[in-house]
């Protein structure tokens, strides 16, 4: 909002030229890359699931939504990463149910 050098009202204050800041770095922080997206997608492949991500499949498999979110967020501590967590492997599962 600009000001116009009165003492009180909506736009009060000194006149001054906003300073455009850059962007920081950590702003970036979570954006993926097509590089990141592929490395990411080969290490899953070559390594896997981890015992817990099977087991919650299994669960989401047999309709056990509530089991489910439990488990996640009891292993990856919150529950946005959780939601996130089931987001992922309930996708996973729809691809291989298109798959076959």
């Amino acid at each position: 909002m600009a000001r116009s050098n009165l003492r009180y009202g909506l736009n009060k204050g000194h006149p001054t030229t906003p300073i455009v800041q850059t962007p920081r770095p950590s702003h970036r922080k979570g954006s993926q890359s097509t590089r990141n997206k592929f490395v990411k997608s080969v290490v899953r492949e070559v390594t896997g699931f981890s015992p817990y991500e099977r087991r919650v499949m299994e669960l989401l498999r047999n309709s056990k939504d509530k089991k489910a979110r439990k488990l996640t967020k009891k292993r990856l501590g919150t529950l946005l990463r959780s939601k996130r967590k089931l987001e992922e492997l309930s996708t996973i599962i729809q691809e291989s149910r298109r798959a076959h």
